[in-house]
């Protein structure tokens, strides 16, 4: 795909869910909005989002660790707050 700034041939990706050939400018599609790329275990260092506990503090936005507090703002997990 040229570019219509510089007139450069510029790296395109195809996405996966809309089909759309798009020029590579960052991990989403700009048509539809899907992940262009999946993560892999590396890339999300392991964590478990699907899994994770967020602060009790409604402005923190930090989750909480295996010893139960924080891990931004250091505050105790609350259920239900």
């Amino acid at each position: 795909m040229i570019c219509e700034k510089c007139g450069s041939e510029t790296e395109t990706v195809k996405c996966i869910k809309c089909g759309e050939e798009i020029i590579k400018l960052g991990p989403y599609c700009y048509f539809c909005g899907t992940g262009l790329y999946e993560k892999t275990e590396t890339e999300t260092d392991g964590a478990d989002f699907e899994n994770r506990i967020l602060c009790s503090d409604g402005t923190c936005i930090g989750v909480i660790n295996e010893q139960g507090v924080c891990k931004v703002c250091g505050k105790p997990y609350t259920p239900g707050a």
